[in-house]
């Protein structure tokens, strides 16, 4: 699955991206790309719930691919 994501500027940022995703129960790995500004995550995580954790960080996500 990929996710557009908002507002990433700077490692921090990636960071805090990576780390909220990695929470959501089913995702595998997550990777984001701070230059596309997207996030590309493995496994079988709910759409809605990886949305809202990347939100409640601070980054307004939105699915892109799968």
């Amino acid at each position: 699955m990929r996710l557009k994501v908002e507002n990433m500027s700077c490692g921090h940022c990636a960071n805090a991206v990576t780390k909220a995703s990695q929470n959501v129960p089913g995702v595998v790995d997550a990777n984001v790309d701070l230059e596309a500004g997207e996030l590309a995550v493995s496994g079988t995580p709910d759409k809605a719930a990886l949305i809202a954790a990347i939100d409640k960080a601070g980054y307004p996500a939105q699915v892109i691919e799968g």
